[in-house]
């Protein structure tokens, strides 16, 4: 493992070390135990879209393994003014012991990897979004105790979050539904790939998908450079909703994941949120400890494992 680019680059294995690690880490927070495995490194985080749980955890995570990160936005770097992203990858792996970026692109993370020298981290595409899942993962172990005949079920736009919830849940023995309205479905691909396995279900009724999920999952409607299909999407989307009802036909102790920020009474009702609000903020708690997992397999001097 060199980098974190997708999720469908990692075998299962390498994920649940990712979790068995990230597990090691939070204890270790929790009760006060010093952990500089990354002392002295520098991790750079290039901003091309806002961000609070990434950029927060991503710079909190570093402070914790003893080294630093530095934020770089597209305005007040040379990125913004049109250097080559293969540029920016040769000059940044001079200076720095990994990259963290949050883009809109997937080729531009593959780039930086393919043209950097230094373990590089994808904070989220329009792709994918794997340091999310990875925390999702680790969330759903925390609460479940095992993924083996599992179910999670996602309910809204076949967007990053779908992608990579797809990969990662199949990958280490879950089963998943996706409901999405027509049109809206995830990369063709990954479904592809994932009807392969047995285990995958994509439908457009979100109460097929949700009836005995141990876990439910939902997302905005309208992702970050989507706010022009708003008003389309919540049209699209208004039966596309995690409610009560929903609620009803999942199995029992059903727990509820999402990424946020959420919009109440659109994807989510506030009711749902506030019955499962220790599921989901956890999950957002769970991005530090997984993120500082990555950070430490892929940074960590070798000779020091």
């Amino acid at each position: 493992m060199k980098h974190l680019l997708k999720l469908s680059d990692l075998s299962e294995k390498e994920i649940l070390t990712i979790l068995n690690l990230a597990d090691q880490l939070k204890y270790e927070k929790k009760n006060r135990i010093e952990h500089h495995y990354l002392k002295g490194k520098t991790l750079g985080m290039i901003f091309a879209k806002s961000s609070t749980r990434t950029r927060v955890s991503f710079e909190v995570g570093m402070y914790d393994l003893g080294g630093s990160a530095l934020f770089l936005s597209n305005a007040n770097t040379q990125l913004g003014r049109g250097e080559p992203i293969e540029d920016t990858a040769r000059v940044l792996s001079r200076y720095l012991d990994g990259i963290m970026i949050r883009t809109f692109d997937q080729e531009e993370v593959e780039t930086l990897a393919k043209y950097g020298s230094i373990p590089i981290i994808n904070g989220l595409t329009d792709y994918c979004h794997p340091c999310q899942v990875l925390a999702d993962l680790m969330t759903i172990r925390e609460y479940k105790k095992t993924f083996k005949g599992k179910k999670l079920a996602f309910i809204g736009d076949g967007n990053n979050m779908a992608n990579s919830l797809i990969v990662g849940c199949l990958k280490v023995g879950m089963r998943v539904a996706v409901a999405c309205p027509a049109g809206y479905e995830p990369d063709a691909a990954i479904v592809a790939w994932a009807n392969e396995t047995g285990r995958f279900t994509l439908t457009h009724d979100i109460f097929e998908a949700a009836k005995d999920a141990d876990v439910v999952y939902t997302d905005v409607w309208a992702s970050m450079g989507e706010e022009s299909e708003a008003d389309e999407r919540k049209r699209a989307f208004a039966s596309f909703q995690v409610n009560d009802q929903l609620m009803a036909v999942t199995a029992p102790g059903c727990m509820v994941q999402h990424c946020l920020p959420a919009h109440r009474g659109e994807e989510i009702t506030a009711e749902v949120i506030e019955a499962h609000a220790n599921e989901i903020f956890d999950e957002a708690e769970n991005r530090l400890h997984a993120q500082k997992a990555v950070m430490v397999m892929l940074m960590q001097d070798k000779d020091t494992d």
